[in-house]
């Protein structure tokens, strides 16, 4: 065909049979170029959890403080550190639920933040649940390692994912000492601090896609996978009026035929030119999304990973280019990528325990918004585990359906995607 890249690889996967398969891979999809569109549901919930996270990580700064509180002075210049789009001190002053504002004792002018009783209870119920899920925890940064070509991380970019993989508060002192057979700290070449993967995990070798394909309703197309008989496809949620056009149905029909590769797996022998690289980048991007809670992270945090997962330099045009199965926010001023099949109807599919503990905090955030310095005694401790947050807060803005809420971008935002998403 013209214009085709041809050549040949041959791939032998342990998820497959052990007989070679000879596979042709080509540059046939290369020109099939989207719209962004934009997604008010998952823009909502990205807007929302942006101040839980910065609620979530001041908390963390006053545990962690010898005083037991922060100074205005120490936190006025974390806005850009807390990913906020408002003023630190002002942020902080909207939840008078979580953080007790006062003056300190030596200096009357210096104004204090303190965890408030309901903050603290809070804290203590997050503990219990990294306690509980701390086996989860462990298998879920095993995995992010597992997916490294040198098995390691350097904690410098390991820890801006600290919240979105659901690690505890200092988690290279609280947890890692204590799983010595399973990753350790370690002194990289140029000084820096690494996280290292001390043994290979061949039980934690298996992606959340081959996961999912292993449930009762797909288990003979599975095991039709593992034979070497099919492939295994990702799950689509186009938006409104791309999933019925002729060339995006071709186009994605072609990239489901490929070979799925496991992001466990090695690499090294397929062209970096070629469509099936392509699939691979793309299942190793779903497979470390997968591994976040809220099934998204921030693009940024993503580059800084980008050789350890030998991605190519400018992975992250896949974001705008699967638009199935990714979406590319650009809330809050910044760029978070969200996995689409984690979502439904604006809530997780499969949320974690920590997440639903989140949506608490979120309550008592939202009820000192709207109540100010009546909020507190309208929390009772019983009450912020028992309630339904959907129910108890009443924000006044309704989380519409991924099918319904889906709205094509202005030119200029269309543009504004476009050149956000070059490296």
């Amino acid at each position: 065909m013209k214009n085709l890249f041809i050549s040949t690889l041959i791939l032998q996967s342990r998820y497959q049979s052990p007989k070679l398969f000879l596979y042709h891979q080509w540059r046939g999809i290369a020109k099939v170029r989207l719209k962004w569109v934009k997604n008010r549901s998952l823009d909502h919930i990205i807007d929302t959890e942006t101040d839980l996270k910065a609620a979530c990580l001041l908390k963390d700064a006053i545990k962690r403080s010898p005083t037991g509180f922060i100074t205005v002075k120490s936190i006025a210049d974390w806005q850009k550190l807390l990913g906020l789009t408002i003023p630190v001190i002002r942020f902080i002053r909207r939840y008078p639920t979580l953080f007790h504002e006062f003056p300190h004792s030596r200096y009357a002018n210096l104004r204090c933040f303190r965890l408030t009783d309901t903050a603290l209870f809070l804290d203590q119920k997050e503990s219990s649940i990294h306690q509980v899920h701390e086996n989860d925890t462990v298998e879920r940064l095993c995995r992010v390692l597992m997916m490294m070509k040198t098995r390691a991380v350097p904690l410098q970019s390991l820890r801006p994912l600290e919240w979105d993989l659901g690690l505890p508060c200092d988690f290279e002192r609280s947890l890692v000492p204590r799983y010595p057979d399973h990753f350790r700290l370690v002194k990289a070449s140029n000084g820096d601090w690494c996280l290292r993967l001390m043994e290979w995990r061949e039980e934690f070798a298996v992606s959340a896609l081959q996961r999912s394909n292993q449930s009762s309703e797909l288990g003979d197309a599975y095991r039709q996978f593992k034979r070497g008989h099919t492939t295994l496809a990702f799950p689509m949620n186009f938006p409104r009026g791309y999933g019925a056009q002729k060339k995006v149905k071709a186009w994605m029909e072609e990239f489901q035929k490929l070979p799925y590769i496991s992001p466990y797996e090695s690499c090294r022998q397929i062209d970096p030119n070629s469509d099936l690289m392509e699939k691979r980048v793309v299942g190793v991007l779903h497979e470390l999304l997968s591994l976040t809670l809220h099934k998204k992270t921030k693009r940024n945090y993503l580059r800084s990973l980008r050789e350890e997962m030998n991605l190519p330099h400018k992975f992250t045009r896949i974001f705008t280019r699967y638009p199935g199965i990714f979406y590319l926010s650009l809330k809050c001023k910044t760029t978070t990528v969200s996995l689409k099949e984690g979502y439904q109807r604006g809530k997780l599919v499969n949320p974690h325990p920590l997440t639903c503990l989140r949506e608490r905090f979120y309550h008592v955030m939202k009820t000192g918004l709207l109540y100010r310095g009546k909020g507190a005694a309208l929390l009772e401790k019983e009450g912020i585990l028992l309630n339904n947050t959907a129910e108890v807060v009443e924000d006044g803005l309704d989380i519409e359906s991924d099918e319904a809420g889906d709205d094509e971008c202005s030119e200029d935002e269309n543009s504004q995607a476009e050149e956000s998403d070059s490296d």
